[in-house]
């Protein structure tokens, strides 16, 4: 049975962050609000947390499209090839914000989430909760939506207590962070070092 954790969405209480990652730092799965939709979240560097997650997605974690929270753009190399100069501006003028930058991966992203393009999916939300979160863990979150309520409504659950009543068996801990959207992150491709927009969501890239 999973906890309900209420974080104030501005100023997050440090304690409740601390043992939020607590709980991620020993394998925990937790369900967070981003900019965009209610995620599904652990810590990259642990492989059990990151197959837990496949399953409650019915995915294998090779053939999925997990994404990467970081703090800030200075972290994106960490993870990312060398990109050219026009992607940088790309990224600077929309991050934070809602969007998924796909680049090539480098060979510091854990084999398991390297999927067959050897591409892998940043985000930086402008989110206080998850900033909070992913500077106190001190690696980057594993990101990938929660499971949609109604497919062919292509429909997310938003209501924290909703999400909590769904998750509550598989998962740790779900963040009330207040309503979610219902939108999530648009996704732009920037492997090929063109600029290319694979799905329309939220954010309004800023050219």
């Amino acid at each position: 049975m999973s906890e309900l954790v209420k974080l104030h969405p501005i100023n997050p209480e440090r304690r409740k962050i601390i043992h939020i990652v607590d709980t991620l730092k020993k394998g925990g799965v937790i369900i967070y609000p981003t900019d965009t939709l209610y995620g599904l979240g652990c810590d990259i560097t642990n492989h059990k947390a990151v197959e837990r997650i496949s399953r409650i997605k019915g995915i294998d974690p090779k053939k999925a499209n997990f994404s990467f929270i970081i703090e800030d753009l200075t972290h994106i190399n960490d993870f990312a090839k060398p990109f050219d100069n026009n992607v940088f501006k790309i990224l600077k003028k929309n991050l934070p914000g809602a969007f998924t930058f796909i680049l090539k991966a480098n060979n510091s992203v854990p084999k398991m989430l390297k999927n067959n393009k050897k591409t892998i999916g940043i985000r930086i939300p402008k989110s206080t909760i998850v900033n909070d979160l992913v500077r106190s863990l001190g690696n980057p979150l594993m990101s990938t939506s929660i499971l949609k309520i109604d497919k062919e409504m292509d429909v997310y659950p938003s209501d924290p207590y909703d999400v909590f009543e769904e998750y509550k068996h598989l998962v740790d801990i779900v963040i009330d962070g207040g309503v979610g959207g219902s939108v999530p992150s648009t996704i732009v491709d920037c492997s090929s070092g063109s600029i290319e927009v694979l799905r329309e969501g939220k954010g309004e890239l800023i050219y």
